[in-house]
């Protein structure tokens, strides 16, 4: 389940700006990732659509990197092994929310300019674009990460294939 915090896009209305249901397609890409995965739990991620100010201050804050980016992932369970559910169950007073029952995965920060200026560098469609974002997020959440080649190569995979899953293409 996404759980969607409050949106603060530079005080626009979203839905004026992205072209398609943005939360509905948060929603497909998260059950798809967390199916594909395995998870045995009822989830829930934070979703917050920020602008490019607030996300270099939050870059700047919290990874000493001052600039923009597209997206950010603060993922709530130290995995050792990617996807490795028992991590989760190592504690579970940290990682599920005592009123829901649910495995909270963390936050994910997405940048809606770059959303828009990368689906147009890209030649493909910003829900395309939104959802690569999100599973990308949700990768990392999940442990997964694209320091060395090799893990880049499994993790890339994996968005590649929750995405034509869903019939979300390039086109």
């Amino acid at each position: 389940m996404i759980v969607l915090a409050e949106n603060e896009y530079e005080g626009q209305d979203l839905d004026s700006i992205l072209s398609f249901d943005w939360e509905e397609t948060a929603e497909e890409v998260a059950r798809q990732v967390l199916r594909d995965e395995g998870c045995p739990y009822q989830a829930e991620v934070n979703l917050l659509l920020i602008g490019s100010d607030r996300m270099r201050e939050i870059n700047r804050s919290e990874r000493d990197v001052d600039r923009t980016t597209d997206v950010l992932s603060f993922p709530c369970v130290n995995y050792h092994v990617p996807a490795a559910w028992e991590d989760a169950e190592a504690s579970i007073s940290d990682n599920f929310d005592p009123e829901t029952g649910r495995l909270m995965l963390g936050d994910i920060l997405i940048n809606v300019k770059k959303v828009e200026e990368q689906a147009d560098q890209y030649g493909h469609s910003t829900r395309r674009e939104f959802a690569f974002l999100v599973a990308h997020s949700l990768f990392h959440l999940l442990g997964y990460d694209h320091m060395a080649a090799e893990e880049e190569t499994v993790m890339f995979r994996k968005q590649d294939r929750v995405l034509r899953e869903l019939g979300i293409t390039r086109d």
